[in-house]
């Protein structure tokens, strides 16, 4: 994000000054410069298989689910009834892999860097590309990211614990449940970020400007009312350490669809692997225009 950019933003939600820094954070695989569009250039030839944490910073991540397009509709309805963890951002147009209003040039079979495909529920495989599974019949869609705020909870001062290399936010399957439509149900997922209490008021105000990027947390504190019992065992991703005097602070995640197909043994999905997002060609400072 542009540092004038960056400030005002800041400055709105009365966050810390962009130079306040990051705190003991090791330094990230990529270039700060780096572009979206760069980005997927990268993952599409192969040359960026891991976690998109820290690529392209100041660009919206988004997640994935394709369908079939006779569930399309149903889908669509489940996000619309749980905006804290699917914020849709994009529908594409039947068997179109382009989305055309976040990324006109991408190609989303082939710009992320891990998928995972579902049949009746369960994970069938974990491809690097989706070229030879697309259909004439798929609708994709593109949910928000909690990756699209961590570039400003860091420059607000809060250290991104998982920003480190090869690094992956830790993601949790709750007792929550999600609000069921179209025949989809199943829990809700959370990503954890731990800091200092002292921070947790500023990454409120911060996140709850950006309800497309799941909005404000939707848990702080002990990971047992969510049914967590051991945050060193995080469902998907990788875990990260709560040091003392810190606490535990947890955001709706949009892995939630995936617990979905496995919940409702949904006949087919593709999903981008865990952690491994679409990088799209829209700003976060841009991101609820």
């Amino acid at each position: 994000m542009r540092a004038s950019t960056r400030q005002h933003v800041l400055a709105d939600a009365g966050i810390l000054p962009a130079d306040a820094g990051i705190r003991g954070e090791a330094p990230i695989e990529t270039q700060a410069s780096q572009s979206a569009m760069d980005a997927r250039s990268r993952i599409r030839a192969g040359a960026w298989t891991g976690p998109t944490v820290g690529l392209a910073p100041g660009y919206v991540q988004a997640n994935l689910a394709v369908l079939p397009v006779e569930l399309a509709d149903d889908f669509e309805a489940f996000c619309r009834a749980n905006p804290a963890a699917l914020p849709l951002l994009e529908r594409t147009d039947v068997g179109s892999p382009v989305p055309e209003r976040l990324a006109p040039t991408a190609d989303l079979r082939t710009d992320l860097p891990r998928y995972r495909l579902y049949r009746d529920g369960r994970l069938a495989e974990e491809p690097t590309d989706i070229v030879t599974l697309w259909r004439s019949d798929y609708v994709a869609f593109l949910i928000g990211c909690s990756f699209s705020f961590d570039e400003l909870l860091a420059e607000a001062g809060i250290e991104i614990r998982h920003r480190r290399p090869g690094g992956n936010v830790p993601m949790y399957r709750t007792n929550r449940t999600t609000t069921a439509a179209g025949g989809f149900h199943g829990p809700l997922i959370v990503t954890m970020r731990p800091m200092p209490a002292t921070a947790v008021e500023r990454a409120e105000r911060l996140t709850s400007a950006l309800p497309e990027a799941h909005g404000r947390p939707i848990h702080i504190g002990d990971p047992a009312a969510l049914g967590i019992a051991d945050l060193s065992a995080p469902n998907y991703g990788s875990a990260v350490t709560v040091e003392f005097g810190e606490v535990p602070v947890f955001w709706a995640c949009g892995v939630t669809a995936q617990a979905a197909a496995t919940e409702s043994r949904t006949p087919i999905m593709i999903a981008h692997a865990p952690g491994h997002m679409f990088i799209t060609d829209r700003r976060v400072d841009a991101l609820n225009d």
